[in-house]
């Protein structure tokens, strides 16, 4: 699979300095991390799981979650487990494309009960995700996944949430946070990335935030945030990919605050529009969200809606002056040293911006690197109107 797919040849020539390159299941965790991009949930209860995960694969969902936790009733339990079982068989017998597939458990006993049911099948499954993982009940999770690896001989991933009430009490957090970072490290080779809860954690003290505001806004769950970098993020071999929280908004509604989105990038490329149907659709403060996502170091996003898919993918691209700025400092000498960017704007210091120029290759190698003259509203363009 490959991101951007769905562009013409020409398009992707004229939008990619370096166009983005294909990757599977079976890669690098650290690379396919990276890769998961915007990953889309959808509750198990559809009736056309196969037809729709298929369309969403056109429309540039590579990676998705089908959900058995609270995005059902408890009632529906039982009958959404077959219904999975059943659309993934269906879907491992069709020539549809696919996605990375992951299925968010409630329990540990879920996942070799399901392993069993999808039998021969099972190579349709990527993983599963792990809903509130705490290091009491981290390890079931984990055994469970890597004991069926072992047994089918197919590689399973794991995908922990981080949304447990210990986890954002602030006399608990950090003893939790390392306990769980000691447990991931025990099963570390199952582990693409560690996803974080925001409106659980946002729930435990009755708190929700409004499309006007970021999660960053919320400063009891930044705070969490932060933390979780703090402890999962470093860039270093103990590190792993951090996600970012779902954006939970996708209709328009009555704003109290104006827009996020400036109107210069968007006249400038010619798609005044583009602007204003972003706006519609309260995608702006996802923009904005994505880019905070970013600059605090976390990589891709849960999302509820394909609309968002776009967003998150048009700022995952590298831009031109980040590569050249990247390639400029692993091309520094060993010994280190300092010199002006390509771009003649910034600073690239070779030994503090090694590790930054290192993750910037890797996401250039699944997003892509734009051309020098495409900005962040070409790619949305393009990613909103396949």
């Amino acid at each position: 699979m490959r991101h951007f797919d769905f562009l013409s040849e020409a398009d992707r020539r004229r939008l990619f300095y370096r166009p983005p390159q294909p990757f599977g299941p079976q890669d690098d965790l650290g690379l396919l991390g990276v890769a998961l991009g915007a990953t889309l949930y959808s509750p198990a209860t559809r009736p056309t799981l196969v037809t729709d995960l298929a369309k969403r694969v056109n429309q540039g969902v590579l990676s998705t979650v089908i959900c058995l936790e609270d995005s059902i009733p408890d009632a529906a339990v039982a009958a959404a487990e077959q219904n999975v079982i059943a659309q993934l068989r269906a879907y491992a017998e069709s020539e549809l494309q696919r996605p990375l597939v992951f299925i968010r458990v409630r329990t540990a006993e879920q996942i070799p009960m399901i392993v069993a049911a999808l039998g021969d099948q099972l190579p349709i499954l990527t993983g599963f995700v792990l809903p509130k993982f705490t290091d009491e009940n981290g390890a079931r999770y984990l055994d469970a996944i890597s004991e069926a690896s072992t047994a089918t001989g197919h590689r399973l991933l794991a995908m922990p949430v981080l949304e447990a009430p210990e986890v954002i009490f602030a006399e608990s957090r950090t003893e939790v946070l390392l306990q769980v970072r000691g447990v991931l490290n025990k099963y570390r080779r199952h582990v693409v990335a560690v996803r974080i809860g925001a409106t659980d954690l946002g729930s435990v003290f009755g708190l929700r935030r409004s499309r006007d505001l970021s999660v960053y806004d919320v400063r009891v769950v930044a705070d969490v945030i932060a933390d979780v970098v703090n402890v999962f993020g470093r860039a270093d071999d103990t590190g792993f990919v951090v996600t970012g929280p779902v954006w939970e908004y996708f209709s328009g509604t009555e704003r109290m605050f104006k827009p996020q989105l400036r109107v210069a990038p968007f006249v400038e490329h010619a798609e005044p529009a583009l602007r204003t149907e972003l706006i519609a659709h309260d995608l702006d403060g996802l923009i904005r969200e994505v880019a905070l996502d970013k600059a605090n170091g976390l990589t891709g996003k849960t999302v509820i809606h394909p609309s968002h898919v776009a967003a998150v993918h048009a700022l995952s691209v590298v831009t031109h002056e980040e590569y050249c700025d990247a390639c400029d400092v692993l091309g520094t000498r060993s010994g280190g040293g300092v010199a002006s960017s390509a771009y003649r704007n910034k600073m690239n210091e070779s030994k503090p911006h090694s590790a930054w120029a290192r993750r910037t290759v890797l996401r250039a190698a699944v997003f892509g690197v734009a051309n020098a003259d495409v900005s962040f509203v070409d790619l949305l363009g393009a990613g909103l109107h396949q």
